[in-house]
C-alpha cells in the first residue's frame, strides 16, 4: 500500500469537525427555519400585515433551508 493512498481518507479529527459542523449546521437550520415560519405564519405578523416582515420570513426560510441542506452533504473541505 502506497502512502498516498492513506491521504485521501479523513482521519479522525476531521471526522469529529465534521459531524460538530453538521449537527450545528441542522441545529442552525431548524432556527432559521422556525424564525421565518413564525415571521411569515404567526397571528402577529398577520395582524401588522406589514409586507416586510413576510420578505424577512421568507428569506430565513429559504437560508434555513440551505443550512439543514448543508448539514446533509457534509460538504466542508475545498478540493485541492
Amino acid at each position: 500500500m502506497a502512502l498516498e493512498e492513506f491521504e485521501d481518507q479523513p482521519g479522525r479529527k476531521d471526522k469529529n469537525y465534521q459531524l460538530m459542523r453538521s449537527i450545528r449546521d441542522f441545529a442552525m437550520g431548524i432556527l432559521w427555519l422556525g424564525m421565518g415560519l413564525y415571521l411569515t405564519v404567526s397571528e402577529r405578523a398577520k395582524e401588522a400585515n406589514d409586507p416586510l416582515m413576510r420578505i424577512l420570513g421568507g428569506i430565513f426560510i429559504i437560508y434555513g433551508i440551505f443550512r439543514i441542506y448543508r448539514g446533509y452533504k457534509k460538504n466542508y473541505y475545498n478540493e485541492r
